[in-house]
């Protein structure tokens, strides 16, 4: 008589959930809950050291977690889905284990903070803390999905609170999906609270489905996400859309609660009345689920009281096993924050050039490059702004082209298509995070952003995700992306915007890779290792050696690749040494002719590679002539080129016959008109007169 009834209270959802559906379903959210309260009461005990629960959302992750396919689809989670992770496969033990900050934990090895999810079994992505970078990368990872297995059904799963759909990249990444039709599932689970702040302060009007709906080609859907069958029946129909060849992207806004405070570290008490609180804890779906459950005849009481203390059995195992396992070594800190598999500063990436034809220019011998690495590997795609040669490609046959504002991509669309080469929005945070995304998936992006100048909306996506996730996930994820800017000065009018540097901020992140050439050859060489590695690449190219006749050279051939951290020396000397980069060799040879007229031996280092830089050819020059310049474009104080000179004074104290000495522009920016700009930047007579001081000394 009790399965009647429960057949016939299901027959009206009609979405195919069977008794057994729903006690499974039940389990995990009351198994969800258990480790949240088993958390809190460690962190209280002072045997984990931190915690931050899923409360309140287990009902719309649960159902989510049944409808998707862990292994085949991608899942970009955040911090509250918990539920989802353990209905896809995460054991309770792996989530104690990140709690303990264990050495066993599957997610990162004890690196991060509990409920930072991440399984390469799992396809769960190494999630992070900042809140909204991660709807980028779906997106990129979606797209990835799509061209490299264009027959795949595979959907990419993202979440975040109502908080997090304040932050701009989730709409880029709304923009970003409706243009490219990405089959993501956007999961918004509101709360109503971003920590102290409620929903009315956050977002205009109150509810972000209401704002979403003006997208052309999102689909969106609002569920009570406290509700697992009304959940399961919206997120059912959802995902059966989002597998559809060109669905497009879906979001579904879902009303949760929050019963517990944001994190152990909050006190909700403090910003929230009683009687909201009780009011909430009305909404409460594991007690209201159990209730439903008793009310249809699908399970009694006293059989839902046995799998509640069968859960707690389980979840005190767990957790007891988690915090005897062993902790991390310390000596292992380092490990993963760069590949350890393939190594751009060894040998086999020094492979000489074979020169034909003309000298060509840095941007010729960069397209080069581009060309013949796009022809060699086809997992290789190229976007940012203006890249393609014309994103109508019905008038392509009409038009000469872009090709980048600096035309380093110029007829790369017309010879791989637009599906390798396109344009993106004007969105710099949205090209780098989908760029993490895709090569999380498998291409290997090389982004442009146009200007070092407009580079920092991306830097969040660079510094806490680019950077970090090989050394977060402890090795289990990778995102090989080459970023390619155009940076520096001395252009004549460049002024503020167009002038900046930025090395001395990037190549003080670990984890990236930072390369800027001085000339073509190098360009040409240090781009194809920058490609072939397996670390995120920092390409600076310096605009005002684009195309200077000095730094020509014929083209190099298809192999030629140059090992990061290993410098050159341009101009050998006993007397003196010039450390430097980018803009600044060609004129410390310059201001070198003219010492040498006057008796002295400078040597010139060309870094060509910030980070990993070359310190054991600075160590011997310095060691030879005791007396050493740095010259950087970066304002003087706090600069790449002070930590050069804090090196040098550091190690190779005993060998200096004077104090080190930097040249560098002023601390201030850069100017438009010409006569301040050559005030504010080094100059040649700048280089000249520290070179005979030091001389003299």
């Amino acid at each position: 008589m009790r399965a009647k009834t429960a057949e016939r209270a299901l027959e009206k959802t009609d979405i195919g959930l069977q008794r057994d559906d729903l006690i499974s379903l039940y389990r995990t959210m009351v198994l969800s809950r258990r480790i949240d309260d088993k958390e809190i009461q460690l962190k209280r005990q002072n045997k984990i050291y931190f915690q931050i629960s899923g409360a309140g959302h287990e009902a719309v992750l649960a159902a989510a977690g049944r409808l998707l396919r862990p292994g085949h689809d991608w899942f970009y989670p955040y911090y509250r889905d918990r539920a989802l992770c353990l209905q896809l496969g995460v054991t309770p033990r792996e989530m104690f284990l990140e709690a303990a900050g264990s050495s066993e934990d599957p997610a990162s090895g004890g690196r991060q903070m509990p409920s930072h999810w991440g399984s390469a079994r799992l396809r769960i992505v190494s999630q992070s803390s900042p809140t909204g970078t991660q709807f980028l990368q779906a997106v990129g990872c979606a797209e990835a999905e799509r061209l490299l297995d264009p027959e795949s059904d595979a959907i990419v799963y993202v979440s975040g609170g109502d908080g997090a759909t304040s932050e701009g990249e989730f709409w880029e990444s709304l923009n970003a999906a409706c243009l490219r039709r990405a089959p993501v599932l956007f999961l918004i689970t509101d709360n109503d609270f971003a920590i102290s702040v409620p929903v009315e302060v956050q977002t205009a009007g109150g509810s972000i489905s209401r704002l979403a709906r003006s997208f052309p080609g999102l689909h969106v859907d609002e569920v009570d996400g406290c509700d697992p069958i009304e959940s399961y029946a919206v997120l059912k129909r959802c995902i059966d859309r989002l597998r559809c060849r060109d669905g497009g992207p879906v979001l579904v806004h879902a009303h949760t609660i929050r019963p517990y405070s944001h994190s152990l570290s909050d006190d909700e008490r403090l910003y929230r009345t009683e009687a909201e609180r009780q009011e909430e804890a009305r909404r409460d779906p594991v007690p209201n689920f159990a209730q439903f459950l008793i009310e249809r005849g699908v399970a009694p009481a006293a059989f839902l009281e046995a799998l509640r203390e069968e859960v707690d059995r389980e979840v005190d195992e767990a957790a007891q096993s988690a915090l005897a396992a062993p902790r991390p070594d310390p000596a292992t800190v380092t490990r993963h924050v760069v590949s350890e598999e393939v190594d751009p500063t060894s040998a086999r990436f020094a492979v000489p050039p074979g020169l034909s034809g003309e000298p060509r220019t840095m941007v010729d011998l960069l397209n080069d490059c581009l060309r013949d690495e796009m022809t060699r590997d086809g997992r290789i795609v190229v976007f940012g702004e203006d890249v393609a040669d014309c994103s109508r490609e019905e008038h392509l046959a009409q038009v000469k082209g872009k090709g980048g504002v600096f035309k380093v991509t110029a007829n790369l669309q017309r010879r791989f298509g637009s599906a390798r080469v396109f344009n993106t929005p004007l969105a710099e945070a949205a090209i780098v995070g989908r760029a993490i995304g895709m090569a999380t998936r498998g291409l290997k992006p090389v982004v442009e952003i146009q200007f070092m100048d407009y580079f920092w909306p991306a830097m969040m996506q660079v510094r806490n995700e680019l950077a970090l996730l090989r050394w977060r996930s402890n090795g289990a994820f990778s995102c090989p992306v080459v970023v390619r800017v155009p940076v520096g000065g001395y252009l004549q009018g460049g002024a503020i915007y167009h002038s900046q540097s930025g090395a001395s901020l990037l190549a003080a992140i670990p984890g990236l890779r930072v390369v800027m050439p001085s000339n073509a050859l190098d360009a040409n060489g240090l781009l194809r290792t920058a490609i072939r590695c397996d670390d995120p690449v920092l390409f600076l190219e310096h605009k005002h050696l684009y195309r200077q006749t000095y730094n020509k050279s014929p083209y190099p051939g298809p192999e030629h690749s140059i090992p990061f951290g290993r410098a050159t020396i341009v101009r050998a000397g006993g007397d003196l040494t010039v450390v430097t980069y980018g803009a600044l060799v060609e004129r410390s040879l310059r201001a070198a002719k003219v010492l040498a007229e006057q008796g002295a031996g400078v040597e010139v280092i060309d870094l060509r590679s910030l980070n990993p830089f070359d310190w054991e050819t600075v160590a011997a020059s310095v060691g030879k002539t005791g007396k050493v310049v740095v010259a950087y474009e970066d304002p003087l104080s706090f600069g790449y080129g002070a930590e050069i000179a804090a090196l040098i004074a550091d190690r190779l104290f005993e060998f200096l016959d004077a104090p080190v000495r930097r040249v560098a522009a002023l601390d201030t920016f850069v100017a438009y008109e010409p006569g301040l700009e050559d005030r504010i930047l080094p100059q040649v007579d700048d280089l000249v007169r520290a070179m005979k001081e030091l001389s003299a000394y």
